[in-house]
């Protein structure tokens, strides 16, 4: 079964940019709502994924991914996503051995800034960079699926 063992932590300040090994910009929706999964078609320059991801709370969830026609995953997109399209740059960087992945939102998710990290087993030890703060992975409102329905610009801080 494929499995992602993932950590989110919102991102305190922007030394993580001088870091960058690459960037990529994400649109993405979302054709469920509740359920036990999710599925989600993510546009990631010219390429397109379809991705089907387990409900559970957590930092292990089951996910598989596949990889689809550009123009299929526009028109899903424009005529199947419930909620707002997501829309983000995702920025590669590497820190202490490990891979991290800082999300910087736009849109109605404007502002926020999470960096993930995925592991090969829920236990593995990991250096936290200077510039990653409160850990929010237990956080369903952090979760792309959620900000689709509950965006970040709207929430009570």
């Amino acid at each position: 079964m494929a499995s992602e063992i993932e950590r989110k932590f919102l991102v305190k300040n922007d030394g993580w940019r001088a870091q960058v090994a690459r960037s990529s910009h994400y649109r993405q929706g979302y054709l469920t709502e509740g359920g036990p999964c999710s599925i989600r078609v993510r546009i990631d320059g010219e390429r397109a994924f379809l991705n089907i991801k387990s409900a559970t709370l957590g930092i292990q969830r089951s996910e598989y991914e596949y990889p689809i026609p550009l123009p299929d995953a526009e028109e899903m997109l424009d005529r199947f996503s419930i909620g707002l399209l997501i829309e983000k740059t995702r920025h590669f960087v590497d820190y202490a051995g490990h891979r991290w992945e800082i999300d910087v939102f736009e849109g109605a998710n404007a502002g926020l800034v999470v960096a993930e990290i995925e592991l090969q087993s829920a236990d593995e030890a990991f250096e936290l960079p200077p510039w990653a703060g409160e850990e929010v992975s237990d956080d369903p409102r952090y979760y792309n699926v959620c900000l689709a329905h509950h965006p970040y610009t709207e929430w009570q801080r």
